[in-house]
């Protein structure tokens, strides 16, 4: 165990290095949420979007998933470009831990997301967003899981995918649904009840309604607690299948 986290902690320095000399790759994820946010949230003020409270408490958690949705993604771009390159087979024949090459990997993207979801969430304080500070904590929690998720996902793709133009439309096929039927901008209690019974089957939906619970503080509420099992759940099962895709791979 100590070699694992010796490792990992390795390989997360080595790519938050390269993520803190990159000063776009930091401000451009979080650009299209905060354009939804500065241009999308002022019309939806005035609009009795829940039961309870304001119109932001229920777009902000679901620019937060947005933001962990297609920030984590998108990953795998990297992992295909270091195949090309040879770096990650250089790396698989050292004797660092497959699991380290993935969790530090992993763990560089989840910290790029959360600090970006921090600079969202203070965007919208500004603009108006009023919730409890335990809600907002869980909600970086919610983002930290789903980034762990969907980029372990990306990897697996990636290590599977032989050029940036068949691990592109892949992830918009999957993404662009996954937005649609999640209420990530509305929530689906709007939509008429075929589309919201079809939402139901979109991890990501639970995740969202556990968000919104805790920003209007109700924190003993069931979509919370759904929403935490779905994310802890996709968690484990996207990092199992990650690591063995790394194993398989330098079989």
């Amino acid at each position: 165990m100590s070699t694992v986290l010796s490792d990992t902690a390795l390989i997360f320095g080595r790519y938050a290095r390269l993520t803190l000399r990159s000063k776009m790759q930091m401000l451009f994820g979080v650009l299209m949420p905060l354009l939804y946010l500065l241009f999308f949230g002022p019309l939806l003020t005035r609009m009795p979007l829940a039961s309870e409270g304001s119109s932001w408490q229920v777009l902000v958690p679901g620019l937060l998933l947005q933001l962990a949705l297609f920030g984590a993604s998108f990953c795998g771009f990297a992992l295909i470009l270091e195949k090309q390159y040879g770096v990650v087979e250089r790396m698989r024949v050292t004797p660092v831990s497959r699991l380290a090459l993935v969790l530090g990997r992993v763990l560089r993207d989840t910290a790029l997301l959360t600090s970006q979801s921090v600079l969202l969430v203070l965007a919208a304080l500004v603009m108006g967003l009023r919730a409890p500070l335990g809600g907002i904590l869980i909600g970086f929690a919610f983002v930290a899981v789903t980034a762990v998720a969907l980029s372990s996902f990306s990897y697996t793709l990636a290590m599977k995918a032989a050029a940036p133009q068949e691990f592109g439309p892949v992830v918009n096929a999957a993404t662009m649904p996954t937005m649609l039927l999640s209420g990530l901008m509305l929530p689906m209690a709007l939509a008429p009840g075929w589309l919201d019974v079809l939402s139901r089957f979109m991890p990501l939906r639970y995740l969202v309604d556990g968000v919104r619970a805790a920003y209007v503080g109700d924190y003993t509420a069931a979509p919370l607690l759904y929403g935490a099992l779905v994310a802890a759940g996709l968690a484990v099962l996207a990092a199992a299948v990650c690591t063995r895709a790394f194993r398989r791979a330098a079989a």
